[in-house]
């Protein structure tokens, strides 16, 4: 069996799965990308270029539609000169950061399965769940026109998966019976506990008097609610004077519109305006590799996620694999995999004072709620490490490859 990933980077999701496929059952792995070319634990790594348009000769709404476009080509340009020599059985591209729709032409004879991340929708979604941000007319509008290339790979495709409930039934109904909810898998061989580690992260040593509040976002921008992060520490340390919190990730917005709405140049900028904070109980780490972030889960108390109604970000996971006690926002991707008293805590999103309360009596026994921690570690060793994963995602790509019914 020869397995084709497409994806603009790589490992990316298909890392596992491909290294898997090579070395335990002994398939082949190509896998199509924009990094360069070579052979990767048995795995044939192909490059694909592509250039964007000039966005000021496309209109607005349809850019997303143009890039997607453009990549497909680049992805066809690059393997039409394989066509003869890869012949894949099976195709798994990333609908959106790999789109697979030519590829149907290129090998006909090749199923393909599609990773579909997240559909857009106008209402009741990350576009107008944060109401106090005036909503642009054409960012609606766009909302509609990007889901184009998703919905042409939703046509063409064999089979789908999504990696959450939530993300799967954001798909239309007409299409959402060929989507399967299947998560990537967390490596827990990485993601893990370890008992009697130092509170200390690099120079910085903390006592054991002082409590840890760890949070960790890709960027500090409102979809990952982080002004709401950031007033719920200053209640927190108000009340609990004796705290920390270790904040990792970029100063960026990587995804919404926040920089539309303000003057300053970045969402946290912005944000510290708002409001006097303490500088030496806050402290930003910036971007930090996996063993920072590991080591900063495991010393942690208490793990802070919020996010409104979007794409589940993998640090949440990760946090509890390692074992921390989250407290998340009552989102619909976040209840998904926490159960509020059983494996981590909920609050409304926009319920700092809520927030700050259950911070506050985690902080003042944090021992009381180590089982929290506990169930979490388990519930995702249990069904969502990479061991838990790796049958059932085999078992849907030899069903697709056989022609055999895949049911959601």
């Amino acid at each position: 069996m020869h397995v084709l990933f497409v994806h603009k980077n790589f490992p990316a999701q298909f890392g596992h799965i491909a290294g898997h496929l090579v070395k335990h059952l002994g398939w082949r792995s190509s896998f199509l990308s924009e990094t360069s070319p070579g052979m990767v634990s048995g795995i044939q790594k192909i490059q694909y270029k592509f250039k964007e348009a000039d966005g000021k000769q496309v209109h607005y709404c349809s850019r997303p539609f143009e890039s997607n476009t453009r990549q497909a080509a680049g992805i066809y340009e690059a393997l039409k000169a394989l066509r003869y020599s890869l012949k894949p059985d099976l195709i798994v591209g990333h609908s959106g950061l790999g789109p697979t729709v030519f590829l149907h032409d290129l090998f006909p004879d090749a199923k393909v399965i599609n990773y579909f991340e997240y559909f857009y929708r106008t209402t009741g979604s990350d576009l107008d769940f944060r109401k106090e941000w005036a909503i642009n007319e054409y960012d609606i509008l766009r909302a509609r026109s990007r889901n184009a290339m998703l919905l042409l790979d939703l046509e063409y495709c064999a089979a789908g998966y999504a990696p959450t409930k939530f993300q799967r039934d954001r798909f239309p109904e007409a299409y959402r019976g060929k989507i399967r909810a299947l998560h990537d898998g967390i490596p827990t061989d990485i993601w893990r506990r370890h008992e009697g580690l130092e509170r200390a992260l690099g120079k910085l040593k903390i006592d054991a008097d002082t409590r840890i509040v760890t949070y960790c976002s890709r960027g500090m921008e409102s979809m990952r609610g982080f002004d709401i992060f950031m007033r719920t520490a200053k209640k927190i340390y108000e009340a609990y004077p004796k705290v920390v919190f270790l904040i990792a990730g970029s100063d960026k917005v990587c995804y919404g519109g926040d920089l539309k709405y303000i003057q300053e140049k970045t969402f946290k900028e912005y944000v510290l305006k708002q409001d006097k904070y303490d500088p030496k109980r806050l402290l930003f780490l910036g971007r930090v590799p996996p063993s920072v972030l590991v080591r900063m889960f495991n010393i942690s108390d208490l793990h802070i996620y919020l996010t409104v109604p979007f794409v589940l970000s993998w640090s949440m996971l990760d946090a509890m694999a390692c074992g921390a006690v989250v407290l998340g926002s009552k989102t619909a991707p976040i209840e998904e995999f926490i159960t509020d008293g059983e494996n981590g805590l909920l609050a409304d999103f926009y319920d700092v004072d809520g927030l700050a309360k259950k911070a506050v009596e985690v902080l003042k026994d944090p021992a009381a709620h180590r089982r929290l921690g506990e169930n979490a570690m388990k519930m995702i060793q249990d069904h969502y490490s990479v061991d838990a994963i790796l049958p059932q995602m085999v078992k849907f790509y030899q069903d697709v490859a056989a022609g055999r019914a895949v049911t959601a």
